[in-house]
């Protein structure tokens, strides 16, 4: 066989993609290698398909293997996310777990990484973003808003500040409009990847809403009024008083206000026309000085007053792009 030329050799040779050379990244080889724990251990089944990246690979969906019911499992390194699991339990199990506003994402089960002490694996349901498929009237958004925000107040009547309350990090229980559920890496596929979902709508199957991912949450003394903790940044990035000064401490649950303020803010109010009612008390929620911001009981208290006369059976109309390019903050609400 004649050899390589120098030509050939110095050609770069193009290099297969990743599905045709069936490799998998770091994060999917962790799943692997616990992929027989798990079955032996009698907890799931992790789903492993060629060819589809798992993205994040920090949580896999599997089939527990008590009922078959579809969960997922979530990674988290207890170094960097100490008080993630514990908050978590905390937060739902009985008799927390019974209250009718508690709106945070159960916790099925904690296992201990048999491989990595550093490691826990959260058992959880299989959950969707919130806002996949959109909403169709003011009914469905002003669901949302009543389980984010009671929700939010559950979590600081118990002296827990979620401290990454932003719009990745609120989902919804799917099984009411998606009884067959969907692809886990691939949201708008069917589970066994042969079709596309066909969601029904909120309003005849209405859904419930949780919050996420206590990885920067923290409980605090029922005696502590006002704790103050040094800015971290999470998913939002525009806290007024972390921009003012990075390194001087803030009262979270003043930073939670903001948060889930700014959420509908910028998902619903910069989004649609007839939402208008929200606006002067998100207006109050966002406001750059933490300590004029209204506590969680004001803000439920407030939206329960605004929303009693509302009808809930308007569609929800879309901004024009000039209208959410817009500097205005007035948002009118004429079908309402």
């Amino acid at each position: 066989m004649a050899s390589p030329t120098t030509e050939q050799k110095r050609t770069p040779q193009p290099r297969s993609n990743r599905d045709e050379r069936l490799l998998l990244a770091d994060g999917e080889i962790f799943w692997r290698d616990r992929h027989d724990w798990l079955l032996k251990a009698g907890k799931a089944i992790i789903s492993c398909e060629d060819g589809v990246p798992l993205i994040p690979t920090t949580v896999i969906d599997a089939t527990r293997a008590a009922d078959g019911e579809v969960v997922v499992i979530k990674r988290i390194q207890k170094s960097y996310h100490q008080y993630e699991s514990a908050i978590g339990r905390y937060l739902t199990s009985p008799p927390l777990s019974d209250d009718p506003r508690n709106r945070c994402c159960p916790i099925l089960d904690v296992l201990q990484d048999p491989l990595n002490d550093d490691f826990e694996l959260l058992v959880m349901p299989l959950l969707r973003r919130y806002n996949d498929p959109k909403f169709e009237t003011v009914g469905e958004a002003i669901e949302f808003f009543r389980q984010a925000l009671e929700g939010l107040q559950f979590m600081h009547e118990h002296h827990v500040a979620h401290r990454d309350c932003m719009t990745l990090n609120i989902m919804m229980d799917p099984k009411p409009i998606l009884p067959d559920l969907f692809h886990f890496s691939l949201s708008r596929k069917t589970r066994d990847y042969k079709g596309y979902i066909k969601p029904s709508t909120r309003t005849a199957h209405p859904v419930r809403y949780y919050w996420t991912d206590f990885g920067l949450s923290r409980r605090y003394n029922s005696d502590d009024t006002n704790p103050l903790e040094v800015p971290i940044f999470g998913g939002d990035k525009s806290v007024p008083e972390f921009n003012k000064d990075p390194h001087s401490p803030c009262n979270p649950f003043r930073t939670d206000v903001y948060y889930v303020g700014n959420l509908i803010r910028e998902d619903f109010l910069q989004v649609y026309k007839n939402l208008g009612f929200m606006e002067p008390l998100v207006t109050r929620m966002v406001q750059d000085a933490p300590e004029k911001r209204p506590t969680m009981d004001e803000v439920v208290t407030k939206f329960k007053e605004i929303t009693s006369k509302l009808d809930p059976s308007h569609i929800l109309t879309h901004r024009s792009s000039h209208d959410r390019s817009s500097t205005s903050t007035s948002y009118s609400c004429p079908e309402l």
